[in-house]
């Protein structure tokens, strides 16, 4: 298990993989509108399945949203 920073606040995960961190916030690979960066470098999509994390690596996940 490692910790760590999701969007500022730490986490406990078994997650090895940036693909599995998403899933367990039940966000899919397919799902468009999603940016993620990982120590403040953004990580192609391309890359979430192979992209390995680290004990206390910085993780932002951020959505796309309509409104107005």
């Amino acid at each position: 298990m490692m910790e760590l920073t999701v969007n500022g606040e730490q986490k406990k995960t078994e997650a090895e993989t940036l693909q599995k961190l998403l899933q367990s916030f039940d966000i899919e690979h397919s799902e468009k509108g999603v940016a993620v960066a990982v120590n403040s470098t953004v990580v192609a999509r391309e890359q979430w399945q192979d992209y390995q994390l680290d004990d206390g690596d910085k993780v932002e996940i951020i959505r796309a949203t309509q409104g107005g």
